[in-house]
């Protein structure tokens, strides 16, 4: 093996040929996060014809109990075109912090979309297409599954529509001008253009918005459009089975790498890139005996694993949506505008939040300066500006890192950058000035939203 190997790289042949499904290895009780349940107060038909219509090849999938699910040939031809992506040893982050510790980090950047999403959304985009589908909406926190989900249905040949957490849309106006070269219509959220956003702008005309306003508003207008359909970017289990494809390279690359991980880190809005990485080394962990820890990072201004309740709660802030069992802040939570806007999710996946439950996962939060102190030093170290998001996944690695040095241990980490950040420099400007806040969500807001939840514990559901 070469001395201080920078890059472990596979072919292009090597792009995996099938999705990993998590449901076919998981040793806890799994009714939680097979089935949904609708409104107490509302009869199912109603909810059902409210809800999203997922394209049924790709919902069983999702759902069932196959370990592999082939990877389409189209999606995978597709995948190509930039996957597999490389998996990276931080040589020069090691040295900066004089720790004993191996550091990697696989990179979902080198694409066109700039981060991991786009992994589910070719994917989507396929499956809607063969469905009859004729557009698709969704709504975005920071941008990146807006923007991959525009450049998607570019690929295929479908409209997008995108709604746009506000504050990101005036934080990041690039995202937006890259949605509509890709043919997106781009709407901030709240918007005067649903009833949903409607509603709330009359109540908090200044609102900076969220993912769940954001999602409800897109779900409401795709109800209004022929041929249209809500798809979703991160959370739901088919999300979670696309994105797969970064942990079953990695597993390689480790392998090539001659080291299995210690500790796997990612950070955590509502699971993607997180499952992504993770469920992979979770079979390979289960299959081995190894003691590796799953970590999740997510900010202190939407701490919904470290500090939310786990129960049944909406996916979207109009409660159109069925129920799901998640760790949660409550649907009608509205995290402070920070930049890591994927991160503002007031849930986490019923998958992830299900591992959480059982012990199989840890999850730490930390404070935006905290996570852009990082992400600066990965970025004079490493050379490359993580996204908001992935600096947070990066503090986490550095504190783990700093643990190893004091203890004296070579852990081996890995962690995923789910994205680079050159869209958001504005934001490192304000770290760099010193003018870049912190926002902690108080115990009031936390309390108060979860008082909203909805008042049903269903015979016979998961724990």
């Amino acid at each position: 093996m070469k001395a201080n190997r920078n890059q472990y790289l596979l072919d292009e042949s090597d792009v995996p040929t099938h999705w990993y499904n998590i449901l076919a290895d998981l040793d806890v009780p799994t009714e939680g996060v097979r089935r949904s349940r609708p409104a107490p107060s509302t009869p199912t038909a109603a909810v059902e014809r409210q809800a999203p219509n997922i394209p049924l090849s790709m919902y069983r999938d999702s759902v069932g109990g196959r370990r592999h699910v082939e990877i389409p040939d189209e999606v995978r031809r597709q995948y190509q075109r930039w996957r597999p992506t490389p998996l990276v040893r931080a040589h020069a982050l090691e040295r900066a912090l004089d720790t004993p510790a191996h550091i990697y980090y696989k990179y979902e950047g080198a694409n066109a979309a700039g981060s991991h999403k786009l992994n589910s959304a070719l994917a989507q985009a396929y499956y809607y297409k063969k469905a009859g589908v004729q557009e698709l909406t969704t709504g975005t926190g920071a941008g990146q599954w807006g923007t991959a989900l525009s450049m998607a249905c570019q690929a295929i040949g479908l409209g997008c529509t995108v709604f746009m957490v506000r504050c990101s849309f005036e934080q990041k106006p690039y995202r937006r001008v890259l949605m509509e070269l890709n043919g997106a219509r781009v709407i901030p959220s709240p918007s005067g253009t649903t009833e949903v956003g409607r509603a709330l702008l009359a109540a908090s005309p200044d609102s900076e918005g969220s993912l769940s306003i954001a999602n409800a508003e897109a779900i409401e207008h795709a109800r209004s459009v022929t041929g249209g359909r809500f798809a979703v970017g991160s959370g739901e289990n088919h999300v979670l089975l696309h994105q797969t494809v970064i942990g079953e390279e990695a597993l390689r690359q480790m392998e090539r790498a001659g080291e299995f991980p210690d500790v796997v880190i990612a950070s955590m809005g509502a699971g993607s890139n997180f499952a992504g990485l993770a469920f992979p080394f979770y079979r390979e962990k289960l299959r081995t005996g190894a003691d590796t820890r799953l970590v999740a990072v997510e900010p202190e201004a939407c701490p919904k694993m470290t500090r939310g309740r786990y129960a049944w709660d909406y996916n979207d802030y109009s409660g159109t949506t069925p129920m799901t069992k998640m760790y949660t802040l409550g649907h009608t939570y509205v995290a402070p505008g920070v930049h890591a806007g994927g991160l503002r999710y007031h849930g986490a996946a019923p998958l992830v939040s299900l591992l959480h439950r059982h012990g199989r996962m840890e999850a730490v939060a930390v404070g935006q300066n905290a996570a852009f102190e990082a992400g600066a030093l990965f970025a004079r170290t490493e050379n490359l500006v993580p996204a908001p998001e992935s600096a947070h996944a990066v503090r986490g690695v550095i504190d783990e890192a700093l643990r190893a040095r004091e203890e004296r241990r070579a852990t081996v980490i890995l962690c995923n950058i789910s994205g680079h950040g050159m869209l958001d420099l504005s934001a490192y400007d304000q770290y760099l000035a010193g003018t870049l806040k912190d926002h902690t969500a108080t115990d009031e807001q936390i309390a108060a939203s979860l008082a909203a939840l909805p008042d049903v514990e269903p015979a016979g559901a998961a724990s």
